[in-house]
């Protein structure tokens, strides 16, 4: 009868036979010996890195594939072939909203845009409370000071210096996108007045969900699973001891926002250049919220103002300008912010170019230098 030989311990089981694999007994015992030593001195929430990491690469990975779902047709759409002039209908069917809109069939009223932005500000809000408080709780300041103990032991749970700087840009990116995403929702409240003809195509509804709620998770996905995971442990916590047998809150302002204030100027160039698209696409919109004196009213003016004096959709170029500020912050490395932009471009200028083309054909003395969303290019 065989002897059989089985190492107990978190890591996968070992079980060898004795009598066929004597001699591979020391090597398996080395192995495991190390294994239980290198556990003993590397902190708790590391263990669990190679875990997280995993997790993290197949959520990049969903959203990235996310967003080249309808990149590739918008792309196909935008190229010049007579071939694809079918298919090029029908995403135009798909995608035009508003003044272009003949049909009703699969249609919303215009005004549900409310919808996006509601969406778009309780995820994004909740997002950016999630991950300050995990900044703010576990991460290393990002300035300078004293390496006493507790700040190394505070710098080896929190991750490396690296890390620390990615979850306080984070929190960056997501504050931005909350400034851009309650705009929107005042300016759908109070500046839009959406005509009874102000209609949305079905898919374009869903779209504008698809992007409220993939947006915010992109910019957060560097470090969604860990902010997860302290969520879940203060929960936990929570439950384990109660109210009252919990540490008491103690929310220090300096140490929530001197982080973001010694971000890197990657970070501070891409809000300026943000903030530039932000206000001018405020403007913009205030211009076409005030072409009708009369709410509820279908007749259509030329706009003129601000970049109006250049292109037939500045408020599409202006947003674009917004996600281009978004990726610099972002440092430019991340694909995901990348595949974000280019998929705001891509469908903004496709849906500008019918735009410009129904301006042209409206408006006989419509302003010739005009060009549809990009000054003097397009």
């Amino acid at each position: 009868m065989g002897i059989t030989s089985t190492v107990q311990c978190n890591f996968p089981t070992l079980s060898l036979n004795a009598r066929s694999s004597r001699h591979m007994l020391p090597i398996y015992h080395y192995i495991y010996c190390l294994y239980n030593h290198t556990q003993s001195i590397v902190p708790y929430p590391l263990r669990s890195l190679p875990l997280l990491c995993l997790m993290e690469l197949d959520l990049v990975l969903l959203l990235r594939l996310a967003w080249m779902v309808p990149i590739v047709p918008i792309v196909l759409a935008l190229l010049p072939f007579p071939f694809l002039g079918i298919f090029r209908q029908l995403v135009k069917e798909l995608a035009v909203r508003g003044k272009l809109k003949g049909s009703t069939r699969f249609t919303v009223p215009q005004r549900y845009f409310l919808h996006f932005y509601i969406m778009a500000v309780i995820l994004t809000t909740c997002l950016l409370i999630s991950t300050w408080a995990y900044a703010y709780a576990k991460m290393t300041p990002l300035s300078s000071e004293p390496r006493s103990y507790s700040t190394i032991t505070s710098h080896l749970i929190g991750g490396s210096n690296t890390f620390s700087l990615k979850v306080w840009k984070t929190v960056f990116l997501l504050l931005l996108l909350e400034i851009q995403a309650l705009r929107r929702l005042h300016e759908t409240l109070n500046v839009f007045h959406y005509g009874p003809s102000a209609r949305l195509h079905i898919m374009g509804y869903f779209t504008g969900f698809f992007f409220y709620v993939v947006a915010p998770l992109s910019l957060a996905s560097p470090c969604i699973i860990e902010v997860e995971n302290f969520l879940r442990a203060q929960i936990a916590e929570f439950i384990v001891k109660g109210r009252d047998k919990m540490s008491d809150l103690r929310i220090d302002p300096p140490g929530l926002v001197n982080p973001l204030l010694s971000l890197g100027w990657c970070q501070w160039v891409g809000a300026a250049i943000f903030f530039l698209g932000w206000v001018h696409q405020f403007r913009c919109h205030s211009i076409l919220g005030s072409l009708r004196e009369n709410k509820g009213a279908d007749e259509y003016i030329i706009p003129y103002g601000d970049w109006f004096k250049y292109v037939s959709c500045p408020h599409f170029f202006a947003e674009i300008v917004i996600y281009v500020g978004i990726l610099v912050a972002s440092g430019g490395y991340d694909i995901t912010v990348w595949l974000l932009l280019i998929f705001v471009a891509t469908n903004l200028s496709f849906a500008a170019a019918d735009t410009h083309r129904w301006y042209k054909q409206k408006f006989e003395d419509y302003p010739r230098t005009r060009r549809a969303i990009i000054p003097f290019i397009y």
